[in-house]
């Protein structure tokens, strides 16, 4: 029988940064003010290169994580990744769930329920309470299994940013806060680069982003043929010449 206390406490733990990680250096005072890059798990195909633009540019981002198909054959949380998640712990990026299965809240089945569906055709099931945890928690176990020094966010996002009311409701109830992106943090990465080029993606960011914005890419898109990766540099480089700095999210969200 499912224990509420007993599940929470367990998950709480789980999501709990190692002590010695949580003291986060305070950002420098930036004249424009304070961005907040977030990266989906994604296909992975940049994955090597977007990091080391993210270290050369001294970038600290905000890792969400699940365990999706990659470029290499492997889950994105497999042993074979394991170097690259230990390498960006080790840069001080941060962490934080995106589901295990990387599936789709497609609407509430009653109290406590919710609806999880894949969009290639590989199941869909119900979630109840101890489900939704459970969902939620075995990406993060993954990751510790590969990186135990990870810091970890009590933080979540739905694939796609699709959440319904009872996903949120019962995400809480596991301790953790839905997080998105903000209205101009979207960078497009995942949009065909025919219908979206990577110049007209990058001019949108510089003209649009503000301070306190949350951004979204990936580790790389399967279906884009212009990797964003190809001026993803440019754009970082951009924003920071305007006098904006990157952070990762506080463990409350934004």
């Amino acid at each position: 029988m499912w224990n509420p206390r007993a599940a929470l406490a367990a998950l709480l733990a789980l999501f709990a940064a190692p002590a010695a990680a949580q003291q986060q250096a305070a950002a420098p005072a930036c004249r424009a003010g304070t961005l907040y890059l977030t990266i989906d798990t994604g296909w992975g195909r940049e994955a090597e290169r977007i990091a080391e633009i993210l270290k050369r540019r001294n970038v600290r981002a905000t890792l969400f994580v699940a365990n999706e198909p990659t470029h290499t054959g492997e889950r994105s949380l497999d042993p074979g990744w394991a170097a690259f998640w230990r390498a960006r712990v080790a840069e001080g990026h941060v962490f934080a769930s995106h589901t295990d299965r990387h599936w789709y809240f497609r609407g509430d089945a009653g109290p406590g329920r919710t609806s999880y569906v894949s969009r290639t055709r590989e199941g869909r099931t119900v979630l109840d309470q101890a489900a939704m945890c459970r969902e939620l928690a075995e990406p993060i176990e993954r990751l510790r299994a590969v990186a135990p020094d990870a810091v970890v966010l009590p933080l979540w996002r739905a694939p796609g940013g699709i959440t319904t009311p009872g996903a949120i409701r019962m995400a809480e109830a596991c301790g953790l806060r839905h997080q998105g992106w903000s209205a101009h943090g979207f960078l497009g990465d995942e949009l065909s680069s025919e219908a979206s080029s990577n110049r007209a993606l990058a001019d949108r960011a510089l003209r649009t982003v503000r301070d306190g914005e949350v951004l979204v890419m990936h580790w790389g898109v399967r279906s884009r043929r212009d990797p964003y990766a190809n001026v993803l540099e440019e754009v970082i480089v951009g924003l920071q010449t305007r006098g904006y700095c990157f952070a990762t999210l506080p463990a409350s969200g934004r």
